[in-house]
């Protein structure tokens, strides 16, 4: 039976202060308030790995990511951070492939596929974004363009390592514009990829991949899209950043 999962994506925001202020009222109300079969993973900037693992790390459904990686396992690398550093400090998860990544800096799908090589042989969790412009989204073919993502980056693997992954697909005409795909746009591309899916790793494989919505998900429509039978739960941008609404969200299955 595939994980529910709830993941907050903090980006590029809060001061120190801020952010143990955020991550200890999470934490609270998720020990108290959120069923242990929903796994709730927070995502802050790296700076903070380490101190707010200690305050995660005490409730046993939550998690804590890092928001990307190098994908070289050490070396001459200036500003970058491996995987092996992330498992050392007690990360659990990283997040791979966002559209801002892929925006700004110009990540490929062979690099991303590097990245879930050395994530994965870390004994870390990658969590895979995949997604579509709104240009893309208005031309022929979109759904194929997402599901190449996925080959691209992640069928090298075995079926095995495949099954330690965990989709987010982010429609990123949707991503921080206040529009938000219909639950049934939701649904119809996460049904699509999981019978992409099951296509190179086969019916087992694709019914036990989390596949995550990631555009513009709230606390108002949260537990309609999450009703969808193919849609696993949420990655969470903005409303991560408010430790109500998002433990709101993690409490909408």
């Amino acid at each position: 039976m595939r994980k529910k999962i709830v993941a907050g994506n903090w980006k590029m925001n809060k001061s120190m202060e801020e952010a143990l202020i955020l991550a200890s009222e999470v934490v609270h109300m998720v020990k108290d308030e959120v069923n242990t079969d929903v796994q709730v993973i927070i995502a802050p900037p790296a700076l903070y790995l380490t101190t707010l693992q200690k305050h995660t790390e005490a409730v046993a459904n939550m998690g804590i990511a890092a928001q990307n990686c190098s994908n070289k396992a050490s070396g001459a690398y200036t500003g970058e951070i491996s995987a092996s550093m992330l498992k050392s400090i007690g990360a659990t998860h990283v997040i791979l492939g966002h559209s801002e990544r892929r925006q700004y800096f110009n990540e490929s799908n062979e690099v991303l596929a590097e990245k879930v090589n050395i994530v994965l042989e870390n004994g870390l969790t990658p969590i895979f974004c995949c997604g579509e412009t709104l240009e893309q989204r208005q031309a022929e073919g979109f759904l194929e363009f997402v599901a190449s993502q996925l080959t691209d980056s992640l069928f090298h693997l075995s079926a095995e390592e495949f099954g330690k992954v965990v989709i987010a697909y982010e429609p990123i005409w949707a991503i921080g514009t206040g529009l938000t795909a219909s639950s049934q746009q939701a649904q119809d591309m996460h049904a699509y990829l999981r019978g992409h899916i099951a296509g190179k790793y086969g019916q087992e494989v694709a019914d036990n991949t989390s596949i995550l919505y990631g555009g513009s998900c709230n606390e108002k429509n949260a537990e309609e899209l999450f009703a969808c039978p193919d849609v696993d739960g949420g990655l969470i941008g903005g409303a991560s950043l408010k430790s109500r609404e998002f433990t709101n969200i993690a409490k909408s299955f």
